[in-house]
């Protein structure tokens, strides 16, 4: 049946009148949709009949809260959310001073292959539908009783992997019908696909698109980020400068600090020899200890931070959440599914 949510408002009356529905009832149906009601049945400004046609001929994505984890800390949620067919994605809802983000995750799994990521190391099962992203910005809100204002793209899966859904949920979360967030409320994280950079370039879309760079050359990147053997550092940093000259967006290249890997004074000099002139920043993430991957968190952060800013390129550090709970995307999912394996 067709997922109403994937829908935007224009094709939802198309698809209303020629389904013999009078083209208020689609506008009022996609305001349900998009304050992330879990059945037909709760719409309740239309009549019972109505609501029973609809459930008989459509449908929309629901997601339903697996497991969860509340960090005892600061107060941040990570979810382990299902969909109708079983596959299982996970979200992060952080509480900040301007108010809720979440980090939504935009595949079951991962086609990347990095070597410090968690999700990867479970394979890759399908890409979500925009309703699938949407509703697990709902899900989150309605669990925790709260109003998300931001988004971050940067949970299991690469967003650019999935083009045309993310674009489509894009265009759906910052409907002014819809959830109505804004782009300059929406990150988008992605390993270096180079293409679909230069393609969402042209898209200009107010967002900000981070770049997870963890490495200043070649050397260094290809061994843990294999997606670097297609289009190199070089490469992507060409079209981390186009992107920027198109949108006049800053960039956010995140930034892992690796124990012994990525964390010398010479890496950050390099890095910042090459980041030079560009219209970016650099986010330093504390990485986050993965079962299987021998990677440690660095203790040279405030050092490495320090050389970067002495030469120009404005730096910060991610602030931790979540430190007691399964933090990095993938993990949680990971653990439940070795979990039901050994059930089996």
């Amino acid at each position: 049946m067709t997922d109403l949510k994937c829908m935007t408002l224009p094709e939802l009356e198309a698809l209303f009148k020629q389904d013999g529905l009078p083209k208020f009832r689609a506008k009022q149906v996609y305001r349900w949709l998009h304050r992330g009601v879990v059945s037909f049945s709760e719409m309740s400004d239309l009549s019972k009949d109505l609501r029973e046609k609809l459930a008989g001929q459509y449908t929309f994505a629901v997601a339903k809260v697996e497991r969860k984890q509340v960090s005892k800390v600061d107060g941040t949620i990570k979810y382990l959310f299902s969909f109708e067919d079983g596959a299982t994605v996970e979200s992060v809802l952080m509480k900040y001073k301007h108010g809720y983000s979440i980090c939504i995750s935009t595949q079951v799994g991962c086609r990347m292959g990095c070597t410090f990521c968690a999700t990867g190391k479970s394979g890759y099962l399908r890409n979500l539908l925009p309703s699938e992203m949407l509703a697990q910005i709902q899900a989150a809100e309605r669990d925790a009783d709260v109003r998300i204002s931001n988004i971050v793209l940067m949970g299991m899966g690469e967003p650019l992997d999935n083009y045309d859904n993310v674009l489509r949920f894009l265009e759906l979360v910052s409907s002014e019908d819809g959830m109505n967030i804004g782009m300059r409320h929406i990150s988008l994280s992605t390993c270096g696909l180079v293409d679909k950079i230069d393609q969402l370039a042209k898209e200009k879309l107010q967002l900000t698109l981070s770049v997870s760079l963890h490495a200043p050359n070649d050397e260094i990147r290809s061994r843990t980020m294999p997606i670097n053997r297609k289009w190199n550092v070089e490469q992507l940093l060409d079209a981390c400068r186009r992107y920027a000259d198109a949108t006049h967006r800053r960039i956010s290249f995140e930034y892992a600090m690796i124990d012994g890997v990525n964390d010398s004074d010479a890496c950050a000099l390099e890095l910042a020899s090459r980041l030079k002139g560009m219209l970016c920043h650099v986010n330093l993430i504390p990485v986050n200890s993965v079962e299987g991957t021998g990677y440690h968190r660095s203790a040279r952060i405030e050092k490495f931070s320090t050389l970067l800013a002495n030469r120009g390129i404005t730096t910060t550090v991610r602030r931790t959440l979540g430190s007691d709970i399964d933090a990095s995307c993938g993990q949680l999912r990971r653990r439940t599914l070795n979990e039901s394996a050994k059930n089996s």
